[in-house]
């Protein structure tokens, strides 16, 4: 693995740490209602997609150890791009059950 490849997983890796911290105890009707933590959630999401963005142009074999890393990135640009029609139910899933997954990922890329 190249040097700056650990560098954008590791921003991967703190990403979803703060997005765990935001959501832990809420419920989806919480998230939904609470605009503060939708555009913190929204903002952690941006920087998972981007840096997984960077990682793909830099070392295309170690992201491609991440499965759905294209459906990630295309929802970073889903975000910074189509605000406007951004589904919250969407992103609360990514970021209840797909983010912790994608972490776990990352721990196993990052021990090789």
């Amino acid at each position: 693995m190249r040097p700056e490849s650990a560098a954008f997983l590791w921003d991967v890796r703190i990403a979803a740490d703060r997005i765990g911290t935001f959501i832990a105890g809420l419920t989806k009707d919480d998230y939904l209602v609470d605009e503060l933590r939708r555009s913190a959630v929204e903002r952690q999401l941006e920087i998972i997609g981007e840096a997984l963005n960077n990682l793909r142009r830099v070392d295309s074999d170690t992201a491609a150890l991440i499965p759905e890393v294209g459906r990630i990135i295309g929802l970073r640009n889903v975000l910074a791009h189509g605000y406007a029609v951004v589904d919250d139910s969407v992103v609360w899933t990514a970021a209840s059950r797909r983010v912790p997954e994608l972490r776990e990922i990352i721990d196993r890329v990052l021990a090789t």
